[in-house]
């Protein structure tokens, strides 16, 4: 594994235990006017204005659709949908990914239902048949279609793209590169290689929110405070540093650090408790060492536990921050890859045709030893009266997520009964959502 020295990651104020002080930096401003117009009701509600979404974003804009190992052999597939729309995701050759459009050209059923693997794409329903590489190999009664000319009878293809071990596609045979589109993200991941994790866990469920409303309560940590009042202690969640770029943003959020929101400075063991939780009866799991900060104290048991997979030549490099932080970043429009070592990766995507509902997706991407890659692990759904705690492979994140969703469908219901036409965004904290719509904008516009 090949890594660079120890970066200057801008934001050092944040290292410091004490950064009750230090305001956050927001250096977009210095880049790029993010507006301070509210964003409009409809692009939450409306029906019209999903349509629009539809026609304008989701079949133009470069989006994610699995992981490179989840079709690690030739025939393997992936099915991705959004919105109305179906794309076969399979891989042709060893070093070849391509997409179709999930759908058989005689009747319009969909080709295929689920993941798989196959030697050629065959429709169940009349048997048309076309080779991986989407020419077509089988015409039934082609005495019966005379105005079929096989050569020009292939599967529509998409554009498809790579990145961290990340499989793209883009529904636009005009659109840019993927590399184009996502500049300047490269050098941000240039020491957590998304390409050397494995799918540890994946878990989805439909949410009574749109997309936007559940996307946009993973892009801020100004809610921490109100509701998640048990990580206060030990998230410094108003000192988080906002940045935006072309199109992704980021936060980086302190952690093993009190709020500043707290009236009261919290213990070291304080801090400690509410970062890894407390036993049943309250009691700290781990008792600090005299004289260690809980963030020191972090730092060192995050970088002890990657040695085993990442080499201890490379863990020596990391910096304090990069054990301890959270960096969450957004790619334009759904994709929410996590920095460093919090494993957490999330999409977003409109559930069907129904602007009031969702789909939620979280996996966890673990690093691994050279050569003993995992499987990686099979999507577990949950249903929509499900609670998040049923998915036990993501730890203490199901009780976090289950806090975060008992306010998204209230939010979807007020947002239909609200009496101004727009909700409004705090300058800062809230960049990132500011930033998102501003691209939401542009597509939409263009």
């Amino acid at each position: 594994m090949s890594h660079s020295s120890v970066p200057d990651l801008s934001y050092q104020q944040l290292l410091d235990t004490d950064t009750r002080k230090v305001p956050a930096v927001l250096r977009a401003t210095s880049r790029r006017d993010l507006g301070t117009r509210d964003v409009p009701v409809e692009r939450y509600t409306s029906r019209a204005f999903h349509d629009l979404e539809v026609e304008k974003l989701w079949k133009r804009v470069w989006q994610m659709a699995c992981r490179e190992e989840e079709i690690p052999a030739v025939g393997d597939y992936m099915v991705y949908e959004i919105a109305s729309l179906s794309v076969l995701v399979i891989r042709t050759a060893p070093d070849a990914i391509r997409a179709y459009h999930n759908v058989c050209l005689h009747r319009g059923r969909l080709l295929k239902d689920r993941a798989g693997s196959c030697t050629e794409i065959r429709c169940p329903f009349h048997g048309f048949t076309w080779a991986l590489d989407g020419s077509l190999v089988t015409l039934p009664c082609a005495w019966d279609f005379p105005q079929v000319d096989p050569e020009q009878f292939r599967l529509p293809e998409l554009r498809v793209g790579t990145w961290g071990g990340f499989v793209f596609v883009n529904m636009d045979p005009a659109c840019e590169s993927l590399a184009d589109f996502l500049v300047g993200l490269d050098p941000q991941f240039e020491r957590w290689p998304l390409e050397r994790r494995y799918k540890q866990a994946h878990v989805a469920k439909p949410m009574r929110a749109n997309w936007k409303v559940v996307q946009e309560a993973f892009m801020e940590a100004l809610h921490v405070a109100a509701t998640h009042p048990q990580l206060s202690p030990g998230i410094g969640d108003t000192n988080s540093q906002y940045d935006v770029y072309e199109n992704f943003s980021r936060a980086i959020t302190p952690n093993g650090t009190p709020s500043p929101e707290l009236e009261r400075t919290p213990s070291e063991q304080e801090i400690l408790d509410s970062v890894i939780g407390r036993g049943a009866g309250g009691e700290s799991l781990v008792r600090l060492p005299a004289g260690t900060s809980a963030r020191a104290f972090l730092a060192a048991a995050t970088r002890e536990s990657l040695r085993s997979t990442c080499g201890t030549d490379y863990v020596e490099t990391l910096c304090d921050a990069e054990l301890s932080d959270s960096f969450y970043y957004t790619v334009f429009p759904n994709f929410h890859p996590w920095g460093a070592f919090n494993r957490i990766v999330y999409r977003f995507r409109p559930n069907g045709d129904d602007p009031d509902s969702s789909l939620m997706e979280v996996m966890l991407l673990a690093p691994y030893r050279e050569g003993e890659r995992p499987p990686p692990a099979a999507v577990h759904w949950l249903g929509i009266d499900e609670d998040w705690t049923q998915a036990p492979e993501l730890g203490f994140l199901g009780r976090i997520f289950n806090q975060d969703a008992g306010n998204l469908p209230q939010v979807q219901r007020g947002l239909h009964a609200l009496q101004k036409p727009g909700v409004t965004l705090a300058l800062h904290q809230e960049a990132k959502i500011r930033h998102f719509h501003l691209l939401l904008e542009k597509w939409l516009n263009a």
